[in-house]
């Protein structure tokens, strides 16, 4: 649900400069970390289903480097929640090693990065396929 959740919120973020667009996502990840080690402690879980900041966060910062079209923003959703819930290398090894609010934030900015490069890759060579 947080990938969702996020969209409407992207949309707004791309009203800012990408400056502050990136400080507004840094801030968020920083927050996200505290946020969720707290709510992990407090329910005694570690990484719980019901944290969704990790995911929105994650989403912000892939919708930030591609269009502001439906079909970018599908594609995005798409391959976040693919590398997401597939977890390649290193994304469950870090799932797995790293601990507290930092570990919660940091599988899903690896998931986005991966969505990142995939995501960049396309706009850099679709061009070229299609011509």
């Amino acid at each position: 649900m947080g990938s969702l959740v996020a969209i409407p919120f992207a949309l707004l973020l791309h009203t800012l400069s990408p400056w502050a667009y990136g400080l507004v996502v840094l801030f968020a990840f920083i927050f996200g970390i505290y946020c969720c080690a707290e709510t992990s402690r407090r329910m005694a879980v570690q990484d719980p289903g019901a944290i969704v900041w990790d995911e929105i966060v994650a989403m912000w910062m892939i919708l930030a480097f591609v269009p502001l079209s439906w079909a970018w923003w599908l594609g995005a959703f798409l391959l976040f929640r693919l590398f997401d819930i597939a977890k390649p290398w290193p994304i469950r090894w870090l799932d797995h090693s790293v601990k507290g609010g930092f570990g919660i934030m940091l599988d899903d900015l690896m998931a986005a990065i991966y969505a990142i490069v995939i995501l960049q890759l396309t706009q850099r060579f679709l061009p070229l396929l299609v011509t």
